[in-house]
């Protein structure tokens, strides 16, 4: 499995692949390889001019490829709402955006930015994109994680962390809420006898905008994987014939353990009825009966 690399990604002709926070980090190398071989490949950014500029840049590498952008902003859930009532059709979804290390702060809607971006937000996008990926075969969605969520722990009658922040136990909560969805999201599929794979994947550690680290950076920087190296597990669970629903790949490709929150299912239920009903997005299609 180690050797694999993107020339081993089988041809996509005719899927629509949808990759948020395309227009930097690990998001643009995975759009720009998706696109390569031959899916449609919608950047979902919240600048337009940055999403703009991805495109561009994915064009011209590929010049035959079909790259659009369409904003979207995860911290703002009308935003989330007009995008994917924008989508014509998906074949694959890649939650990949993510905010990481920031002050305390809220977003739009009043949830704490961290969670409310990389978990909520991603939730309601895919829960309101559902019936698009269940109308086409094989279809699937990555969300990517990180080792973080295994510090991280959830509080549901603090969430919006009024009584304690810090900047890396956030983000450790909003990695182990998308492990916690990723596997649930699975398990829903699965009773439903939906076709549809829920994977997640840990890029390793990668030189992206969430690595903040002041002047050391560009030393620190030389023990940071590229990110073209740490966009593989997300193309590798995207693409590969391979996978399995419910699989954690990480750097080298190697399959990770969740951590013992992460596998809780009664930890994973209550995160679903609470992300429910903060969202209002109900996954109708592979309600669990």
């Amino acid at each position: 499995m180690t050797t694999w690399t993107p020339d081993d990604m089988p041809r996509l002709d005719g899927r629509t692949a949808i990759v948020t926070g395309a227009n930097s980090g690990i998001g643009l190398p995975t759009a720009l390889e998706l696109a390569r071989h031959g899916a449609r490949v919608i950047v979902a950014a919240r600048s337009d001019a940055k999403g703009a500029e991805a495109v561009a840049a994915i064009r011209r590498a590929v010049p035959a490829a079909r790259a659009e952008h369409a904003r979207l902003d995860l911290a703002d859930l009308a935003s989330v709402r007009a995008f994917a009532e924008g989508v014509d059709e998906v074949d694959l979804l890649v939650n990949n955006a993510g905010v990481g290390m920031k002050a305390r702060s809220l977003t739009k809607d009043g949830f704490e930015l961290q969670f409310g971006t990389n978990h909520l937000g991603h939730f309601a996008l895919t829960g309101l994109l559902l019936p698009k990926l269940l109308a086409r075969p094989g279809a699937r969605v990555v969300t990517v994680s990180s080792d973080a969520h295994a510090r991280g722990r959830l509080d549901f009658d603090d969430l919006t962390l009024e009584r304690g922040y810090g900047r890396m136990s956030a983000y450790g909560r909003s990695k182990l809420a998308n492990l916690l969805f990723t596997l649930e999201l699975q398990r829903r599929a699965e009773r439903a006898q939906a076709d549809l794979k829920s994977v997640a994947t840990h890029p390793g550690a990668t030189a992206t905008n969430i690595v903040k680290v002041g002047p050391l950076k560009p030393l620190i920087a030389l023990f940071l994987l590229s990110p073209e190296t740490g966009a593989l597990p997300s193309l590798y669970a995207a693409t590969s014939p391979d996978i399995r629903g419910g699989e954690f790949v990480g750097p080298k490709l190697r399959l990770l353990t969740p951590s013992a929150d992460a596998r809780s299912e009664e930890l994973a239920a209550r995160l679903w009825d609470v992300s429910t009903e903060l969202t209002g997005v109900r996954f109708e299609r592979i309600a669990v009966r």
